[in-house]
């Protein structure tokens, strides 16, 4: 009985704590701080302190919760809670460089599925709203899912044909401990066109600049968000910061797994923890060079060119990783 109370308890604090809820929130929200600072820095900007998503989330909570007459009150109030608890849930699937809550023969392909929540979340919000603005937005969120599918559709069968070969390996926990024994992916010749890709589906992903086409506040004031405020805007603001660390923990475990503390001071929590600080400082890396970089320097897209640039060029250099690694290399 006290075995079963201790694994009950256990797999609580999983979800609950760490890898689970309370991480991914910490994490993600310290992240979009750091990429609007790196942002409002590269354009010789002082920008706002690192807390400010922290400020703006809980300000947001204190705010009057606005519904439409014109709404679906029952499925706009239930889509940002829909989209955040799929990304909680993806949480527990990646691996904190091999700790991980749920794991399996099949954690790429049921992550391929749980990416897609948010963004559906979104939509349905959107669509429940009433609004022609969030009309314009979800056919642009739609758009936008179809454009970067593909390319990391590609990407993931790479990295699983060059870990399990002719099997494909989809396990993310395989992939790392592979990476531990042949040397991260990021540094094998055929993948660096599928890490490159990677980088450009993150923000996509995302939503962030210049791929937020969905929302392009100064065209269509939001898009699917433009009805809402209070605590629904708040935790559609909070899914956002949360995709930015599970997307970037997701590329770290893809190309730089298999680094862990753990054969240096022993497994238990000093070497969890240390491998968690790790795998944030590479989030962060990853957020420079995928987001905030390509957010300072660039503007933002229409539809029609990031279609064409994901079906293109993203898609193109997944599929250049695919043939290599398809014939050996």
């Amino acid at each position: 009985m006290n075995f079963s109370l201790i694994g009950a308890l256990q797999i609580l604090f999983k979800i609950l704590i760490f890898p689970g809820l309370l991480f991914v929130v910490v994490i993600g929200l310290f992240l979009a701080g750091i990429d609007r600072k790196l942002v409002a820095r590269m354009q010789k900007r002082v920008g706002p302190p690192l807390r400010q998503p922290w400020f703006d989330f809980l300000k947001l909570l204190g705010k009057e919760t606005i519904v439409p007459h014109a709404a679906n009150k029952a499925v706009y109030l239930a889509a940002p809670v829909i989209g955040f608890t799929g990304l909680v849930v993806m949480a527990l699937f990646i691996p904190v460089f091999g700790y991980s809550t749920f794991s399996g023969n099949g954690d790429l392909i049921v992550l391929l599925y749980l990416l897609t929540i948010p963004a559906v979340a979104l939509i349905i919000g959107g669509s429940a709203s009433g609004s022609p603005y969030a009309g314009i937005g979800i056919s642009r969120e739609m758009v936008t899912m179809m454009s970067y599918e593909l390319p990391l559709i590609i990407i993931l069968l790479s990295v699983a044909r060059k870990v399990g070969g002719s099997a494909l390996c989809f396990s993310l926990g395989q992939i790392v401990n592979w990476q531990a024994s042949n040397g991260c992916l990021a540094f094998h010749p055929a993948l660096i066109p599928a890490m490159l890709a990677m980088l450009l589906v993150i923000p996509a992903e995302v939503g962030t600049q210049p791929f937020d086409v969905a929302e392009a506040e100064t065209e269509i004031c939001e898009g699917p968000l433009i009805e809402y405020s209070g605590a629904p805007l708040a935790v559609f603001k909070l899914n956002t910061a949360m995709k930015m660390f599970i997307m970037t923990a997701l590329f770290t475990n893809l190309f730089f797994g298999g680094v862990s503390t753990a054969s240096l001071i022993g497994a238990g929590i000093p070497a969890i923890a240390l491998d968690a600080v790790i795998m944030v400082l590479i989030c962060i890396v990853v957020t420079f060079l995928s987001m905030s970089l390509i957010h300072a320097i660039t503007a933002r897209f229409k539809i029609e060119h990031l279609f064409k640039f994901y079906w293109t060029v993203v898609a193109g250099l997944a599929a250049l990783s695919l043939v290599l690694v398809w014939f050996g290399l």
